[in-house]
């Protein structure tokens, strides 16, 4: 089962990205379980034209660059490291930004919009595809800055969800530095994706898998998952639909 989704995401990549007329790829390193992942197989299907980005903020925890380098050295991958700290600080100065709860996600927001901002100036420079790093449980919650870390031309683990991330990290040798990892997009100090959903992943991907299968409240009820917690997942997944449409034209 999983060596076939192994398959079937290298084959995706491959065809895809000829689809569209590109044999070159570009996408964002973080030193995290899911760029890595799409790292591990970008570099197997492109090789030399996979090309990788590290770009640090000011935020940013210097082990996640190092183990993002280390990684990227460890398997022959194409990367350059690019410093957007001076970006985040003009940012935060031009914008009067204080270090509480709202403030601190909007320079969230916008160190994920410069990264893919940098990715498309390098999509464009390299005439490469950019390639996407969210997995099935962001997309699913929206968790993730639109027109930021979602954006992207084609994404090989949008249907997958992160539990099952960690299961195909391991099988195909993705360093033990990498998976132990708390999963964090790492925007803010501090930050992590479970303190910022409330659940860990492997509660919510239960609950996703029953939701996906258009699962009532009262079946989910059933299944022994409590009230506040199905209406806390319903209610951020109805509340963030929105980032995973396009945008609605008038019919005029």
């Amino acid at each position: 089962m999983l060596q076939k989704k192994i398959e079937k995401i290298e084959k995706f990549l491959l065809k895809e990205s000829k689809k569209r007329g590109f044999n070159s790829i570009v996408f964002g390193l973080s030193g995290g379980i899911d760029s890595a992942v799409v790292g591990y197989f970008c570099n197997k299907v492109f090789k030399k034209k996979a090309r990788a980005f590290i770009m640090p903020s000011t935020f940013s925890n210097p082990k996640n660059t190092d183990d993002a380098i280390n990684f990227a050295k460890s398997i022959g991958l194409y990367y350059e490291v690019i410093d957007i700290g001076k970006f985040q600080d003009d940012f935060a100065s031009i914008s009067h930004l204080k270090e509480d709860s709202k403030d601190l996600h909007r320079i969230g927001n916008f160190i994920a919009r410069i990264r893919m901002a940098i990715l498309y100036d390098k999509s464009y420079l390299h005439n490469a595809l950019v390639i996407g790093t969210s997995n099935k449980s962001e997309l699913m919650l929206g968790y993730g800055t639109l027109y930021g870390d979602m954006a992207c031309a084609i994404n090989p683990i949008g249907n997958i969800y992160k539990s099952e991330i960690f299961e195909i990290a391991k099988h195909i040798g993705i360093p033990k530095y990498i998976i132990d990892k708390k999963p964090s997009a790492d925007l803010f100090e501090g930050q992590s994706d479970e303190y910022d959903l409330g659940y860990s992943y492997e509660m919510i991907d239960k609950l996703l898998v029953q939701i996906d299968s258009n699962l009532s409240k009262k079946h989910l009820l059933k299944k022994g998952f409590e009230r506040e917690f199905i209406e806390s997942i319903q209610n951020r997944i109805k509340n963030n639909r929105f980032k995973s449409k396009m945008p609605k034209i008038a019919k005029v």
